[in-house]
């Protein structure tokens, strides 16, 4: 068992950042893979980026390329999401995932194992 609670999100402006965190517990951190998805009303639960277990490699979906950085502390056993030139299409619940194995290149919902129960981030235009 894997516990995830998200925290940091919240209202910004337009062209705003914000920094989400992902406190982990239950399980040996850097042995995880770990992923971040949002999901807007209406929408399904779209990918956004996820890590390696040492967080030396990350992926991110197309539409947050550039804009939004994803890192992790395996001393802490946190994650973290920054997001800068925030955008209102970017509104959404955010969720941490994670999933066993090596291979962090994956962004699709059933390929995380464990999940936490979301941080709201509203960008107001």
């Amino acid at each position: 068992q894997v516990q995830l609670v998200e925290s940091g999100g919240g209202l910004v402006q337009a062209g705003g950042s914000l920094r989400l965190s992902c406190a982990a517990s239950g399980r040996t951190f850097s042995r995880l893979v770990m992923g971040w998805f949002r999901q807007s009303p209406g929408k399904e639960r779209e990918f956004v980026a996820s890590i390696n277990r040492s967080g030396g490699s990350t992926y991110y979906a197309d539409s947050v390329k550039g804009r939004f950085t994803i890192s992790r502390d395996n001393v802490k056993n946190t994650m973290y999401l920054q997001m800068n030139s925030l955008k209102p299409e970017d509104t959404a619940v955010y969720y941490c995932a994670t999933r066993s194995g090596v291979d962090y290149r994956r962004s699709y919902e059933y390929e995380y194992d464990y999940w936490g129960r979301g941080t709201q981030v509203t960008v107001s235009s």
